[in-house]
């Protein structure tokens, strides 16, 4: 089997993940429709993928120069996390693919940090159908030990991925004898359902604005009918786009941010996750009632969360705290290019949410 990279470098991952062709669904309404009936996986689909505009990408970039060297101390935080409970020769294996980016920047710090080679691979994971087993079967076989396998996803809006982490993962070990960690370590835990989180913060991280782009011109992962029981999960490789890739420059740019800190010896301070998660379901408990939404799949709270909505899905509204917020800019530039309602409330514990409009709704 070949190696996958898409377009990053080996020393920054490898996909275990199947280039495959894909029929894109141009109608997004009635995308929504098939998945909220039942009738399809939102994990068969993709709609397609377009490059951003030019003031997308200008408001991109005025996102890295406010938060680069908040999203790079905040990388140094979680390798340190990494370190203590992981040892200093972890497998990271990043959650395919908001988790890429940030796992393709830590297997550079850990390396700075130990000395030691350490591997980094990007498989997938899909909420109801769980982590692609053949992918683990692959990273075990290469040697990792169990109890090294780290991870790594972006942030954590509701923790629907953590749960299915979690439950995957542990019935994983169950069948296999193995003792893998169902532990997620994320930037930002908004929901208090990580393992291990730099912060609670509801920030904007820059790679959450970009799709492909910013992920090694790979899509998010597909389970369908081109999957065989022997294959990883699928994805397709926009080759197309690699005159605007930014993955490589992306991570060296944090790379070398976290390079200028001062070293932190202070241990970080761990996050209160009981009182994250307690806060959380109570938020969504509210809000749900709010907009008389049932299906807790239509709430999407956090800016990475909103950001995914707004790019692929069928949006009903987009709630800010403050519209003028430079973490909320982009949100607002997509809203208005796609005539979605704003609706701006002051006391929101958070600086955005999302809410997926229904399709089931006469």
């Amino acid at each position: 089997m070949t190696h996958f990279y898409g377009s990053y470098r080996p020393q920054d991952v490898e996909f275990l993940l199947k280039p495959i062709p894909v029929t894109m669904i141009e109608d997004t309404r009635e995308k929504e429709r098939l998945i909220q009936s039942g009738q399809r996986h939102y994990s068969e689909m993709l709609t397609p993928e377009k490059l951003p505009s030019d003031q997308y990408r200008r408001l991109f970039h005025e996102a890295l120069e406010k938060n680069r060297e908040r999203m790079a101390k905040d990388c140094l935080t979680l390798a340190r996390l990494i370190l203590r409970h992981a040892g200093d020769r972890p497998t990271l294996v990043s959650l395919a693919r908001a988790g890429t980016p940030v796992g393709a920047v830590l297997a550079h710090l850990l390396r700075k940090l130990t000395g030691h080679a350490i591997a980094h691979y990007s498989i997938s994971i899909i909420r109801d159908k769980g982590i692609d087993t053949n992918a683990l079967d692959t990273i075990l076989e290469r040697g990792a030990a169990p109890e090294s396998i780290v991870f790594i996803d972006g942030w954590v809006g509701k923790g629907v991925i953590s749960d299915e982490l979690h439950r995957s993962v542990s019935d994983y070990n169950h069948r296999r004898g193995t003792n893998i960690p169902p532990h997620l370590y994320v930037l930002a835990d908004l929901a208090g359902k990580a393992f291990c989180a730099a912060t609670a913060d509801d920030y904007l991280i820059p790679s959450s604005i970009l799709n492909s782009t910013i992920s090694g011109l790979v899509s998010r992962s597909i389970l369908n009918g081109a999957i065989g029981p022997e294959d990883y999960h699928g994805c397709v490789h926009f080759t197309e786009f690699a005159e605007h890739d930014l993955s490589v420059w992306f991570v060296d740019e944090i790379v070398r941010a976290a390079d200028r800190l001062q070293p932190d010896t202070d241990q970080p301070a761990p996050l209160d996750q009981q009182t994250l998660a307690r806060n959380s379901e109570a938020f969504i408990a509210t809000e749900m009632a709010r907009y008389g939404i049932t299906d807790r799949n239509l709430i999407k709270p956090g800016i990475g969360e909103a950001t995914r909505v707004l790019l692929r899905r069928l949006p009903e509204r987009l709630i800010v705290r403050d519209r003028t917020h430079i973490a909320v800019r982009h949100l607002v530039a997509l809203a208005d290019e796609k005539g979605v309602p704003i609706e701006e409330r002051p006391n929101l514990p958070l600086n955005a949410i999302s809410i997926i409009r229904s399709a089931l709704d006469a």
